[in-house]
Parts: structure tokens; C-alpha cells; sequence
């Protein structure tokens, strides 16, 4: 049975919400097993390891192997990422009604989840927290502030181009 959203029927399901997408990076939670949270869950978890992945390969200790294995681990990371960005923009081409006429849109739906999930993982670091070490005291600077603004603004676009879809004023990009 299509799903109603903001009044407009959208495929079987409808495009999650921010709120539903940021829990989903939060703790991996998503009720409906909805596959687009559950490939974003899956894309902040590459971004984590990325993440550390670039910090093992710039720590003063690492050596040439250190770097080179690194760099083999970015590439299988990227190569995920990548699977999981198309499998979320499958799921609009199946899902998503895309009407003649609105303004396309400069992204597809899976590289605005993947930039999500990656500001997702600076804010959470700036923090001086991973989503794994909870525990640890939060430490709020001028980088913290910056990238936690950054991932409000990029959540605010995200909302945005929702509604604009729904409202069939703006449709995502097929490829």
C-alpha cells in the first residue's frame, strides 16, 4: 500500500524524513527497515572507518606499508560507499515519482545521504567522540560548532529537497 507523505503518494514508501535519517546515523534505529536508512546507517559506518583509516595512515608512525595499506583499505571503503549510493539511488528510480517539468535537482538522493553521513562523522570527531566511545567527556570548540553547523545546513537541504520532491517541484536525478 503506497505510503502518504506531505500529502503527495509516493512509490510504496516515502522518503525518509531528517529526523528519521539522523537517528538511523545515531544508533542505526530505524523501525520500518526502510532501505534507504538502512544504506545510510551502513555509509556512516564507512565514513567511521575512513576516518580512521586516515588517521592510521597520518599518524608520525606509520611507515610505507602502514600508508599503502591504508590506501588499499580507502579504496575497498569507497568502493562500498559507492554500492551503497547506488543502491539508495535504485530505490528512488523504483520509489520516486518524477514529474516532467520540475527543476532537477544537481544531486542524486545517495550522494546527499553520503555528504550527510560524512559531516556526520566530523561533527561527531570534532566532538571528541565517536559514535563507538560515548564515555568520553564532549568538548565543544570552534570546529565542533563550525561542523555541527555545517551538518544543520546540510540537513536543512536535505528537508528542503524532500518536501520540494514530494511537492513535485524538484526531481532527483536517475542514473
Amino acid at each position: 500500500m503506497p505510503t502518504e507523505y506531505a500529502g503527495v503518494r509516493i512509490g510504496t514508501e516515502a522518503l525518509p524524513p531528517p529526523a528519521e535519517l539522523l537517528r538511523a546515523f545515531r544508533d542505526g534505529q530505524h523501525r520500518n527497515k526502510h532501505s534507504v536508512l538502512a544504506a545510510a546507517r551502513e555509509l556512516v559506518e564507512c565514513h567511521e572507518r575512513r576516518h580512521q583509516a586516515m588517521e592510521a595512515a597520518h599518524a608520525p608512525e606509520a611507515g610505507n606499508r602502514r600508508v599503502a595499506a591504508c590506501s588499499h583499505l580507502l579504496e575497498d571503503i569507497d568502493g562500498h560507499r559507492a554500492e551503497l549510493v547506488g543502491q539508495i539511488d535504485s530505490w528512488v528510480a523504483g520509489n520516486v515519482e518524477h514529474r516532467g517539468g520540475a527543476s532537477l535537482h544537481t544531486e542524486t538522493l545517495g550522494a546527499v545521504i553520503d555528504r550527510l553521513a560524512a559531516k556526520w562523522i566530523a561533527a561527531q570527531h570534532a566532538l571528541r567522540k565517536t559514535p563507538q566511545q560515548r564515555t568520553h567527556p564532549v568538548q565543544v570548540d570552534g570546529e565542533a560548532h563550525l561542523q555541527w553547523c555545517r551538518l544543520a545546513e546540510l540537513t536543512d537541504g536535505y528537508r528542503d529537497l524532500v518536501t520540494d520532491v514530494t511537492e513535485h517541484r524538484r526531481r532527483l536525478p536517475v542514473w
